[in-house]
Order: structure tokens, then sequence, then C-alpha cells
């Protein structure tokens, strides 16, 4: 079946998750406190490697939600107003990870090459809307974007379908012509909890053993994509 709409994560897939959001944790977590002892319990409880600035592939950081990783982070600071925290956390890494946003290859091409060839195209992620809308604009992309859906959109976080659906009603698209483009095993489960086409890019931490069992395609990043685009068309 053909695709009518492309759906991207943006970590790990639009932009370079580690040399984005590598010196952002270093930088949030210094805002957090100024307390080296409690900078160092902050950096263990996010999965991430200091002397590096790199977080561990597994971190809750990587692919999850403010509401997944930020509990533990509130404990060792001990804030209780976690709605509060949550939205003054999202907006550190907000901050930080502008200052050191790292595009994979020209994204902005890639979207155009799909946008001629009549394919609705949005993002996804796992990260806030408003930090999602603002890195896409340093990019260059909102003039390209149809859709923009962060964890705090309304439509759930992934691996959770509901931002492939809300996408899928809005322009009036089938979720199985639907594909959802990501680098973790959270974007896969959503394109499939979704019944669309799981499309995984192998510009994030996950290997391709790991994806590939969960992926319709697997593609090495996301300028292979036109090319997937025309071949599903004239099949």
């Amino acid at each position: 079946m053909s695709l009518a709409a492309i759906l991207f994560d943006k970590d790990g897939t639009l932009i370079d998750f580690h040399k984005t959001f590598g010196p952002a944790g270093e930088r949030v977590i210094e805002r957090l406190s100024a307390d080296p002892a409690i900078q160092d319990r902050l950096a263990a409880s996010l999965g991430y490697d200091r002397e590096t600035q790199r977080f561990l592939p597994d971190a809750a950081f990587v692919a999850g939600t403010t509401d997944s990783f930020g509990p533990p982070l509130a404990a060792i600071l001990g804030r209780d107003d976690l709605a509060q925290f949550f939205n003054e956390l999202d907006g550190l890494f907000h901050q930080e990870s502008l200052a050191s946003i790292a595009p994979i290859g020209i994204p902005a091409e890639v979207i155009d090459a799909l946008k001629t060839r009549g394919i609705r195209v949005g993002i996804a992620t796992n990260d806030a809307e408003k930090s999602a809308r603002a890195q896409a604009a340093a990019l260059g992309l909102m003039a390209h974007i149809d859709f923009i859906a962060g964890y705090d959109s309304g439509h759930g976080g992934k691996p959770e379908p509901g931002m492939v659906l809300a996408f899928a009603e809005k322009f009036g698209v089938p979720p199985q012509q639907v594909g959802l483009v990501g680098d973790s095993l959270h974007d896969l489960h959503a394109a499939r909890a979704a019944g669309g086409v799981a499309i995984a890019v192998l510009t994030g931490p996950a290997s391709r053993d790991e994806l590939a069992p969960h992926a319709d395609y697997v593609l090495d990043n996301i300028g292979a994509l036109p090319a997937l685009i025309d071949s599903l068309a004239a099949r």
C-alpha cells in the first residue's frame, strides 16, 4: 500500500540526539542544582554520563516522557509540586537543547521532497510540543510541517497510538497509509498500535538487530524516504 502521510519522530531521527542533548544534559543538571553531589545523583537518575556527556541507550530520557523520568529527579531535589517541576524541566531542556541543536543531514530537503510528492508531514515526539516547535523552527521546517504533537498535546505519548491516530484523523488519511519514522521501539510500537507503517532509521542509539523485528522497513537515515515512497507508489 502506498503512503499518504509521514510522521517523524524528532530526537535521533531529525536531530542528532547525542550532539543536541549531550551538552544540554550537563547544562540542565547544573541549573537544577549547584551542589556537586546532588548533580551526580541527578545524572545517575537520568542515565547520563557526565564524563562523556552522553545518555545511556536504555535511559528513560532517550525515548520517554517528562512524567516518566521527572519524578525521580523531583524526589532528589525535594520537589513535591510535580506539575510545576515538570514545566520547569521542560523549559530547561527546551532552552538548552536549542543552544546545541544539531540536525541529521538536511531534514528540510527530505521533507520538501516528500511534500512535492503530495505527502502530508508531521512530527510526533515524546518531547514537549513547545520544544518541538522551537526546534523545528530552528531547523527551518515549520513551512513544511502540517502537524506537530508532543507528549503534552492531548494525544498521549509513544508507544501509545494517539499521535498517529490524531494525525490520520486531522487529514482524513487511513492509519494504514501513515508511516511513523523513528529510531526507537517506542516509535515502531506506536505505529503498529495505530495500524500504521513502522519505519525504523539507524540514526539513534538502537541497533538494526533491535529495531528490525518491529519494523516494516529499516532505513539508514531519513534521506532514503523519498525512494521508499516512490517504490511503494509504483507497486
